[in-house]
């Protein structure tokens, strides 16, 4: 990694710097070569500045890589693993890959250069994306990619665990994509759970009155259901 920083040993926002990093933002900000987010946009530039100095990067390395995914910023998971090799605290990152399709697994590993002591991240495997719903969603690239997606996410797990600092509490782009269609799906699950159960009280109910009292629960797809009960109610007086 570049050892440009923006303002060396001084947050970008201190007293001391805030009006020289404020001018270099303005600066970069003016560039056609820096990624859209921040053309003319001095204050997500400012924040990019901040993240530079933190890490040790160069700020156009960061801007290149850091994106905004469901409102959350994320790195790339190709600079996270850039990042690893180069900040001098192990050697460049290995992975072990092992098994094929359903059954493939990875392990990122690197040696600490301190201590010539191998150190390994958390195991990944094929299991685990399906089970965490990495795979069945559009467009997944765990169908089309999944020795590289593995090896991306070994590389995030293993920085996560081993250099937060690099990534700063933040996760990789494809894991914000994946962790927001997870939630997403848990939330469907939960509404056709709650419309299957509503849509039994409907069936279930053995009067007018309890009818009426499922009534402000049900969903307009379940009009047609309410009417057909009502009338069938309606018959037995």
């Amino acid at each position: 990694m570049s050892d440009i920083t923006t303002v060396p040993n001084e947050s970008a926002f201190s007293t001391q710097t805030f009006e020289h990093a404020q001018r270099v933002a303005k600066m970069l900000a003016s560039s056609t070569l820096i990624p859209k987010e921040y053309q003319g946009n001095i204050q997500n530039t400012m924040i990019a500045l901040e993240v530079a100095n933190r890490i040790g990067a160069s700020p156009l390395m960061v801007m290149q890589n850091l994106y905004i995914v469901h409102g959350k910023p994320s790195w790339s998971s190709t600079f996270i693993i850039g990042a690893l090799n180069s900040c001098k605290r192990f050697s460049p990152i290995k992975f072990d890959v092992k098994g094929t399709t359903d059954d493939l697994e990875c392990t990122a590993w690197a040696t600490e250069l301190a201590t010539g002591e191998r150190i390994e991240g958390p195991k990944v495997t094929m299991k685990m994306a399906k089970a965490e719903g990495w795979v069945d969603k559009n467009g997944s690239k765990w169908k089309t990619m999944p020795e590289l997606m593995i090896r991306y996410r070994s590389a995030a797990f293993f920085g996560r665990l081993y250099a937060p600092e690099i990534m700063m509490g933040m996760s990789t782009m494809e894991e914000v994509i994946d962790i927001k269609h997870s939630e997403t799906n848990t939330e469907e699950h939960r509404l056709s759970k709650e419309s299957e159960r509503i849509a039994l009280m409907i069936q279930d109910a053995s009067t007018l009155e309890e009818l009426k009292a499922v009534e402000p629960f049900i969903k307009d797809s379940q009009l047609d259901l309410l009417t057909v009960k009502k009338d069938e109610l309606k018959g037995k007086k």
